[in-house]
């Protein structure tokens, strides 16, 4: 307004030429332009961000963080997403060297999108909040640690396969939103919980139809559930190229695939703004055990690779992008 009321005396006073008078004008009339323009953006489409006080995805730059994060890639499946490449076809296939095709795929991803729903879940941001998750595996090193309270304590709660928590309140909490599974680690999950699958086979999706439709399919590897309880329009599956992706630019290729755990913390780097990783690891003697059960001795974790999946996460706790927390 300063600026115009000059203009506009110097006009007066016949102290500018008409031609200067026009170009500060549209000066004037550009920058007024640019800041409503600002200003609309501003308040009818905000940039999504975090209130935590530090997020892993924003601020300052890492290069190691930059080279692995790829926010294209969705964790969550639906009916667009499940038409893979044909190179991760084929890795996917690889995994338990499975020989289902093409065909039996579509089938069984058509089939389970008519059961659950379809649509894009946890993509969508969270301007000015702060979404704080915990995911929590099932190490031995989560015995007498009283992280209950601390995990209890966040938005999303992901637990790993069977992970209990009757009984073991005080160490892991009591809350679960989330139940992450494989056929071979089905439990049955309340109505308000989600139940998010790691299909490693074709095999595993007919399963995952099947115990919600006609309880035929009784075996994977190994024995199977042939029913559970779950909320169908809480059922969601990983899609193999999320899978893929955790094991080409996370794991540089280490291990036959990732393990669900891992990949569940990759999962949750990309739909929390703050992730806190508890029940990963070895036990403080070094033993490979759960907190809810005995294992054999020298437990070790088939073929993923265990010992690079774990460098990771202390790396990912070294570049403040998770919480990693052990108890000693």
């Amino acid at each position: 307004m300063l600026l115009l009321t000059v203009v506009y005396l110097q006009e007066k006073q016949g102290k500018m030429s008409w031609a200067n008078i026009k170009q500060i004008k549209f000066i004037i009339l550009m920058s007024i332009s640019c800041g409503l323009l600002y200003l609309h953006i501003t308040f009818t489409h905000k940039v999504p961000h975090c209130t935590c006080g530090h997020c892993h995805v924003e601020k300052h730059h890492d290069a190691w963080f930059s080279e692995r994060f790829n926010a294209s890639y969705h964790p969550l499946m639906t009916r667009n997403s499940s038409h893979v490449s044909t190179e991760t076809f084929l890795w996917w296939q690889h995994i338990q060297l499975r020989t289902a095709g093409w065909n039996e795929y579509r089938n069984a991803v058509d089939k389970l999108f008519q059961i659950i729903p379809d649509k894009e879940l946890y993509m969508d941001g969270c301007p000015d909040c702060c979404r704080v998750c915990s995911v929590v595996g099932n190490s031995g090193n989560l015995k007498n640690s009283r992280y209950g309270p601390l995990i209890d304590f966040s938005d999303f709660i992901l637990r790993i396969n069977r992970g209990p928590t009757k009984g073991y309140e005080r160490d892991v909490g009591s809350k679960t939103t989330h139940r992450i599974i494989y056929p071979e680690s089905a439990v049955d999950v309340d109505n308000s919980t989600h139940l998010v699958m790691f299909p490693f086979k074709v095999l595993d999706l007919e399963w995952l139809i099947s115990v919600f439709t006609t309880h035929t399919v009784k075996r994977a590897n190994t024995p199977v559930k042939s029913t559970i309880k779950a909320n169908l329009s809480l059922v969601s599956v990983v899609s193999p190229s999320f899978m893929k992706y955790v094991h080409y630019q996370w794991l540089q290729n280490h291990g036959l695939y990732p393990s669900t755990g891992f990949m569940t913390i990759v999962m949750a780097l990309h739909i929390c703004d703050k992730v806190r990783v508890f029940g990963f690891g070895a036990d403080k003697n070094g033993n490979w055990d759960h907190y809810f059960e005995k294992t054999p001795p020298f437990y070790r974790t088939g073929g993923h690779g265990g010992t690079f999946e774990y460098a990771t996460l202390k790396e990912l706790h070294k570049r403040n992008k998770i919480e990693f927390y052990t108890r000693w």
